[in-house]
């Protein structure tokens, strides 16, 4: 049986992923509050398989290194995925890693993806990895998309469109459901539009 692959991505209203030196929101944009809080962790309770391209991967390392106790990067959501088994694609990371089951697979994206899904037992689930998700998507080889839309509009400040570099797809609305009064998750099932370059083969 083929594992299921989840793209799971925070985005502001307008498509930001996160915010540049002129921004001062905090950590998810600063408008998280206890549902939030628990629904992330929920969605990291089930074993699954984490994959990371090495920008995001080198991220989550060095702000759980230079973090406190006290900060929203130590929520237990963050701890829990930590604590899954993780696969970075990457081929210039080197070790020693600081995670406690990371595996560096170098090579393909699609390549890697295509043989987990057949080979894992568990779910597969990528958060960020925003480049690598474009790749995936345009193969066809992401079954979900989860897209956490915060209540901000990041106009001046936004950086990383978190779909900039998709290809053209259609949406099936599988879940969604409103978190602290004005937070939107929104579980999507993407199939790639016929008019699209991939489709076409471009």
């Amino acid at each position: 049986m083929t594992a299921t692959y989840t793209f799971d991505v925070f985005s502001s209203l307008d498509g930001y992923g996160s915010y540049g030196g002129d921004g001062d929101w905090g950590g998810y944009w600063g408008k998280q509050g206890p549902e939030l809080l628990d629904r992330r962790l929920a969605s990291f309770s089930e074993p699954q398989r984490m994959v990371f391209g090495p920008g995001t991967f080198r991220q989550f390392v060095d702000m759980l290194a230079e973090s406190t106790e006290d900060s929203d990067v130590r929520d237990p959501w963050v701890t829990a995925m930590r604590n899954m088994p993780m696969t970075v694609v990457s081929s210039t990371l080197q070790g020693p890693l600081d995670w406690p089951d990371a595996t560096v697979v170098p090579g393909d994206a699609v390549d890697i993806v295509a043989r987990l899904k057949q080979s894992s037992d568990v779910p597969l689930r990528s958060h960020g990895s925003l480049t690598l998700n474009w790749a995936l998507l345009a193969a066809g080889l992401v079954d979900r998309i989860q897209i956490t839309i915060f209540p901000v509009i990041t106009g001046r400040s936004g950086t990383e469109p978190v779909l900039r570099g998709a290809d053209d797809f259609d949406l099936e609305l599988l879940e969604h459901r409103t978190l602290d009064g004005n937070i939107q998750e929104l579980v999507y099932r993407p199939t790639l539009h016929a008019g699209s370059a991939a489709a076409n083969g471009r």
